[in-house]
């Protein structure tokens, strides 16, 4: 007897048996005690066979385990021959136009389960990937800041030895701001920042032996480090331009931002106990080495835009690629169109004025801690870590905060100058409290509520090249930083000399007025609207 008409895997079909029309009820559940059936006239026959299960059926259904399948869905086919009352039960596989593919299914239920991490949209992955770099490169950085205790001790350097050291790192730092951006805009964000964490790692791991041939060898390899993180921020703003629409722009920068903060906490924290165990040339061994796990990944993972990655599923594609983001690769950089125009400034001038307090904090809290709280190292060390956790919280919730009022159609203009003014009078604010605190733990508590309040910086400006010229979002932030870098170079070595004439006050007193001058060129001509095309 044949049977002529066609499957469907999809829907409810027919087919003519003996003259008459079945439908078809494919049974998704693939579950024990099911059985799909025919039905005619709406009844289910009421044949023996559907209350038992069929061999064939618990072969092709039940035996299944967890393996490799193809995309074919079997469907189970009872037909009744009237003329010959035959019954019998049939199992015919069809093969789904949608090709093979590799599913692995659970015994018992047809659902297919895949692991989280490849449920992940590919641009938080990229994310990922890049808020570990910047947990490195803290990481890296800040070592020094608790190395710097011993160090000084071992090789006799006095106060203005160290400031001298301390900003070393600034002097390579600043060469390559500029040179990442437009590396990073014309070659992809993936090549100079894989290039950035390997130049570092190396120079990282090289410091001890510097530092015990000479000074002047140890100031060269911190500017090295300086050369390998000075690409890092322009090959991020450049990747994240292309892999983030403008409504997760703001997140998106400041879970990467709090990276840095965060390292800056697993630093802090971690150094005091390899030094009096280990010494303290194993912080620089230690970190520096993790670099090479980094990049691993980065390689087989990562990619400069998301029409350069051939897993990207073409709906993320989409939703990416019409979501604002950069498009068009950069040629020639229009340097008098950007220098002309006077959000550009404001974003030059307001990093250099948020630079000076936030570097001044980071490579000399310890100190301060030390000398005028009177905490030892390990006591230094664990509550240097206090601020830069409120950091990494804080950044997180302006993040959240600022993409919710883009959202709810607050301009981006407003909110860029609403989460800059907070990053700047809050440090402010607290900053000059710190001389009328009697107590170590209120100090403590000044510092983090300055460092959270700081945080908000990264909704502010930080967001803000991408939003006045993705497509140059590198180079701005390549110029942007390198008067932050400016800041970094003249305010740590300031703060020595200010030391050695006066008090932390005096510190405090400078970078206050700078917040001060920071908010007002902020808020009279930053804008959020596109002017660089």
């Amino acid at each position: 007897m044949s049977i002529s008409g066609l499957i469907s895997n999809r829907n409810f079909t027919s087919f003519i048996a003996s003259g008459n029309v079945y439908q078809l009820r494919k049974d998704l559940s693939l579950q024990r005690g099911s059985i799909s059936g025919v039905q005619r006239g709406g009844q289910i026959p009421n044949n023996p066979f559907a209350r038992s299960r069929s061999n064939i059926e618990q072969r092709a259904v039940y035996g299944l385990g967890v393996r490799k399948l193809s995309m074919v869905n079997r469907a189970c086919v009872h037909y009744r021959s009237e003329e010959y009352d035959i019954d019998e039960t049939k199992v015919d596989p069809v093969v789904s136009d949608e090709g093979t593919r590799e599913e692995v299914l659970s015994e018992g239920n047809g659902a297919p389960l895949s692991p989280w991490w490849k449920q992940l949209p590919k641009r938080w992955l990229i994310v990922l990937l890049c808020f570990t770099a910047f947990l490195l490169c803290n990481m890296d950085r800040v070592n020094m800041s608790i190395a710097i205790l011993p160090m000084s001790q071992e090789f006799n350097w006095n106060s203005a030895t160290v400031g001298l050291i301390q900003s070393s790192f600034f002097w390579g730092y600043l060469l390559t701001q500029i040179l990442g951006g437009i590396w990073a805009d014309k070659l992809g964000g993936k090549v100079v920042l894989g290039f950035g964490v390997v130049w570092w790692s190396m120079a990282t791991i090289l410091t001890p032996i510097a530092a015990r041939i000479g000074l002047p060898y140890l100031l060269v390899m911190r500017a090295f480090m300086g050369i390998g993180e000075g690409v890092a921020m322009p090959a991020m703003n450049n990747i994240l331009s292309k892999w983030i629409p403008v409504s997760e722009r703001s997140r998106s920068l400041s879970l990467v931002y709090s990276g840095m903060y965060l390292g800056s906490v697993v630093g802090l924290a971690f150094s005091p106990f390899l030094i009096q165990n280990l010494g303290w040339p194993s912080v620089f061994y230690s970190f520096g080495s993790l670099g090479s796990i980094w990049f691993a990944f980065w390689l087989r993972k990562a990619y400069s835009s998301p029409k350069d990655d051939p897993d990207l599923r073409p709906e993320e594609k989409s939703l990416i690629l019409d979501g604002g983001v950069s498009k068009a690769p950069v040629s020639d950089i229009p340097w008098k169109l950007i220098l002309s125009k006077a959000p550009v400034w404001a974003l030059i001038i307001s990093h250099f004025c948020h630079n000076w307090g936030t570097f001044i904090l980071l490579t000399w809290m310890p100190t301060y801690y030390n000398q005028v709280l009177k905490f030892n190292l390990t006591e230094s060390g664990l509550l240097c870590v206090l601020p830069w956790l409120t950091m990494a919280i804080f950044a997180n919730i302006g993040g959240w905060i600022a993409d919710t009022l883009v959202s709810k159609g607050v301009s981006i203009t407003a909110v860029r100058k609403i989460m800059q003014s907070i990053g700047f009078l809050g440090p402010a604010f607290f900053l000059t409290q710190l001389s009328h605190v009697k107590t170590p733990a209120m100090a403590v508590l000044c510092m983090a509520c300055s460092q959270g309040s700081d945080a908000f910086s990264q909704s502010g400006l930080y967001s803000n090249h991408q939003d006045i010229g993705p497509r140059y979002a590198g180079i701005l932030l390549g110029l942007s930083n390198t008067a932050g870098v400016l800041a970094g170079v003249f305010g740590t070595a300031a703060t020595g000399y200010i030391l050695q004439r006066g008090s932390w006050n005096d510190v405090f007193k400078v970078s206050v007025a700078l917040y001060i001058i920071g908010t007002l060129v902020w808020n009279i001509f930053s804008t959020g609207e596109k002017i660089i095309d």
